[in-house]
């Protein structure tokens, strides 16, 4: 961005793109849903030939899994829908789907994008970030859980599990009443759901289904919330010198995928857009960027460049970029052996300091 007016002017630009299409929103249901239930069905059936073949479908039907996620997204924004009701309704549905709970999420992540980059309201709907000084003052414990919270194997092995099956079933401290009995009526239903399919299909092939199915969705999902804003010329200031038009635009990626996966991902790669203006359709965000010059600016990253962001834990606040433990430890080795290089340098002249006329 050239100047702070340009910056201010962008969330003006993209404004038109906040418009509900009551059509493209039934038809984007019909071709998410209808397939996901099929898919799922046919990866049971896939049981009896070879479960060689039950995980790649289960693979393609997670994909599904994460399209119903973005309709799930949309709907926490009031964008899917012009009327609050029918989005409230459509949300709750596909948040049993995706074992998330509605009102939940749509508070918590109403937070995230209020306070995205800010580096003095981290901590709910977004993921644990250290900054470099945070974490050279923290605990050998701290250290330590910090390292396995951000160790890859961890994060997306044991995060889809905790964060999906285990943290989504219980209500925040401090949560309201209806967010409260919101959790509570997705747990009923999911047990409704998942009772009836054991029932019809058999707790054993219901595990080898929707075990894989869960897991495979989960996994990408975090991973694509993970990347997006994990990457290393990201933005993070503190509160007096944030900006919530720097933080989309700076502080969220375009994920530039193929087109099946920006398909299946529900154009969510254009996360710069999102950021920028939550009310703009996902079936309307790539339109915004292409329409949009300024936006075209945001980083770009391929599903090769964003394996690095695997390799960033930690933001340093000083290079405004994110850094490894490896860098932060070569710069502790570095420190130290110019500190021992000025310590033998003054030596003789302490030395000769001493020495009496």
């Amino acid at each position: 961005m050239n100047s702070s007016e340009s910056i201010k002017e962008l969330k003006k630009t993209v404004k038109p793109y906040e418009k509900t299409n009551t059509k493209a929103s039934l038809f984007q249901m019909a071709n998410t849903l209808i397939p996901l239930v099929l898919l799922w069905y046919l990866t049971y059936l896939s049981l009896s030939v070879s479960y060689f073949l039950t995980l790649p479908l289960a693979l393609v039907t997670a994909g599904f899994v994460i399209r119903t996620f973005i309709i799930f997204h949309d709907c926490c924004h009031g964008s899917f829908f012009k009327n609050k009701r029918a989005n409230d309704i459509i949300g709750t549905i596909t948040g049993v789907l995706t074992l998330v709970p509605y009102q939940q999420w749509k508070n918590t992540h109403n937070i995230h994008h209020a306070t995205s980059s800010n580096l003095d309201k981290r901590g709910i709907g977004d993921l644990w970030i250290m900054t470099t000084d945070e974490y050279r003052a923290a605990s050998f414990w701290g250290k330590a859980f910090y390292r396995l919270y951000r160790f890859p194997l961890f994060m997306f092995t044991v995060g889809p599990v905790f964060v999906f099956l285990l943290q989504y079933r219980f209500n925040r401290k401090g949560a309201r009443r209806k967010e409260r009995l919101h959790t509570y009526l997705t747990n009923v239903l999911l047990v409704v759901l998942y009772g009836l399919l054991i029932w019809a299909i058999g707790w054993q092939s219901f595990l080898l289904v929707q075990g894989p199915v869960f897991f495979l969705s989960g996994l990408l999902g975090i991973w694509l919330f993970y990347v997006q804003h994990q990457f290393e010329e990201s933005y993070f200031e503190h509160d007096d010198e944030w900006s919530y038009v720097k933080a989309a635009v700076e502080g969220s990626s375009y994920y530039k995928l193929p087109k099946v996966l920006q398909w299946m991902t529900g154009n969510i790669g254009f996360h710069h857009v999102h950021h920028l203006s939550p009310k703009v359709p996902n079936y309307y965000l790539e339109q915004a960027h292409n329409e949009t010059p300024p936006l075209h600016k945001a980083t770009t990253i391929t599903l090769l460049t964003s394996l690095k962001s695997l390799r960033f834990h930690l933001w340093d606040e000083e290079r405004k970029n994110f850094v490894t433990f490896g860098s932060l430890k070569r710069v502790a080795v570095a420190g130290d052996r110019v500190t021992d290089k000025l310590k033998m340098a003054s030596e003789p002249l302490r030395k000769k300091s001493t020495v009496r006329p």
